[in-house]
C-alpha cells in the first residue's frame, strides 16, 4: 500500500535561496520542454516522446552548467515527465470530447514543487533533518513517524512561502480497525452536512463565510496596487490574501480528516451518494455553498481511510433518494424547501434527510448483494 507522509520544513535563509533557485531551474526546463514539443509539431508535424525530451535535456545542461549545479538530474527529468503527462491528459480529454486545456507555460513563482524520484535525498531521524542533493540539510518537523520504505520525496512551496516535504511510502497492509457491527447510509446536504440513517448528524461548518469579511478586506487593499507595480508593499498585500485563503483551506482540511476518521471508526459499512459535484456547481444560486461544503474532499478522505481500516464504502446513484419513501417505496414529490418527508400512502413522517439516508443505505446494500451474486455466477 502506498501512503503519503507530509511534514513541515524550516530551511535557513541560504537554504531558502537554494530551494528557490532549484524551482526556478525546474520551471525553465518545464517551459523549454513545452516550447520544444510545440515548435517540433508545428514545423515537422512530429510528436516528441519523453525519451526525446530527456535526450535534449543533456544538451541544455551542457549549454547551461548552472542547471547541473543547482538542480539534481532526476529532478529535472521529473519536470519533463510532468510535461509528458500534461500532454497525455490533454489528448485524452480531446478524445473524450471534453473541454481540453492545452499545457501552459509557467510564469515566475508559478512552479512550486519538485520531486526526487529515486535518490538524491536522505531523511535523518536522529537530528530531524532532510538531506537534499544540491541543497544541503534542511530541518524537518517529524510530528509523526514515517513508517515504511520511502520511494519518492516531493518538496513544495506554498503561496505563503512555507515549505513542506511529502514522502511517498510503501507500507505493508495495515491492521484493520475492530468491527463495530454498525452500518449506515450517509446523506450529504447544505443544512446538515451529514445525516446518517441511524440518526447520527454532523453539523455543517461554513469555512468560507466565517472569513469572508476578512478576505474582502485584504483583497480590497491588494486591488489598490496597479497590476504592473512590483514593490514590497504589493507583495505584502498579496501574501495577506494568501494567508486568509490558507487559513480557510487548513480549517476545511482538518474538518474533513476529522469527520472521515470518526465515520470510519463508527461504521463498518457506509453507503454514500455518487454526486456529480461539477454539474451541481453550475447552479449559481448554491454554487458558493456547495464549494464551501467540501463534499468531494470528504468523500476522497473517506474512501482512503476506509480502505486502510478494512471498512467498506459504496457509492450509489442519488437519483430519487429524496423523493422516494423509505418505508413503502412510493414517490412523494416535494420542493427543496420542504424539510419533512410525509408519505400520504403509508403515513410515514420523518426528516427529509433521514429518509434519503435510509434510501441510500438500502441501495448500497442492494449493490453489494448484486456484486456478490455476480461474483458467484462467474
Amino acid at each position: 500500500m502506498r501512503k503519503i507522509f507530509k511534514y513541515r520544513l524550516y530551511p535557513s535563509k541560504s537554504g531558502t535561496t537554494k530551494l528557490n533557485q532549484a524551482l526556478e531551474g525546474c520551471r525553465e526546463v518545464y517551459n523549454r520542454s513545452i516550447e520544444l514539443k510545440k515548435t517540433t509539431y508545428e514545423t515537422e508535424h512530429k510528436s516528441l516522446s519523453l525519451f526525446d525530451l530527456n535526450k535534449e535535456l543533456t544538451t541544455w545542461i551542457k549549454d547551461k552548467p548552472e542547471l547541473k549545479e543547482r538542480v539534481y538530474s532526476q529532478v529535472l527529468q521529473d519536470c519533463q515527465t510532468r510535461v509528458d503527462l500534461a500532454y497525455k491528459a490533454f489528448f485524452r480529454r480531446v478524445k473524450q470530447g471534453l473541454k481540453p486545456g492545452y499545457p501552459r507555460f509557467r510564469g515566475p513563482n508559478r512552479y512550486d514543487s519538485m520531486t526526487y524520484k529515486q535518490s538524491g535525498f536522505d531523511l535523518n531521524l536522529n537530528d530531524s533533518t532532510l538531506y537534499l542533493s544540491k541543497i544541503g540539510r534542511v530541518p524537518v518537523i517529524l510530528h509523526r513517524p514515517c513508517l515504511g520504505t520511502i520511494k519518492t520525496c516531493t518538496i513544495q512551496r506554498t503561496r505563503t512561502d512555507k515549505w513542506f516535504v511529502s514522502f511517498s511510502v510503501e507500507t505493508d497492509k495495515p491492521e484493520p480497525l475492530p468491527k463495530t457491527g454498525l452500518i449506515a447510509g450517509l446523506d450529504m446536504g447544505l443544512k446538515t452536512f451529514i445525516m446518517a440513517s441511524d440518526g447520527f448528524k454532523v453539523p455543517r461548518q461554513r469555512f468560507f463565510k466565517a472569513d469572508e469579511d476578512a478576505l474582502a478586506s485584504v483583497q480590497r487593499r491588494y486591488s489598490k496596487f496597479p497590476k504592473t507595480e512590483c514593490s514590497p508593499y504589493k507583495s505584502r498585500a498579496r501574501r495577506a490574501v494568501a494567508l486568509v485563503h490558507e487559513r480557510i483551506k487548513n480549517r476545511r482540511d482538518y474538518f474533513c480528516h476529522k469527520t472521515a476518521n470518526g465515520l470510519v471508526h463508527r461504521y463498518d459499512f457506509m453507503s454514500v451518494e455518487d454526486l456529480n459535484i461539477n454539474s451541481m456547481l453550475e447552479e449559481k444560486k448554491y454554487s458558493k455553498s456547495i464549494a464551501d461544503a467540501a463534499w468531494a474532499q470528504l468523500l476522497g478522505r473517506l474512501f482512503c481511510k476506509a480502505e486502510e481500516a478494512g471498512k467498506t464504502v459504496v457509492a450509489v446513484n442519488p437519483r430519487g433518494t429524496s423523493q422516494m419513501c423509505s418505508q413503502c417505496g412510493e414517490i412523494v414529490h416535494k420542493d427543496l424547501s420542504v424539510r419533512t418527508h410525509y408519505c400520504p400512502h403509508c403515513g410515514l413522517s420523518i426528516d427529509r434527510d433521514l429518509n434519503a439516508a435510509l434510501n441510500i443505505l438500502r441501495l448500497g446494500q442492494q449493490s453489494v448483494e448484486y456484486r456478490a451474486y455476480a461474483a458467484m455466477r462467474r
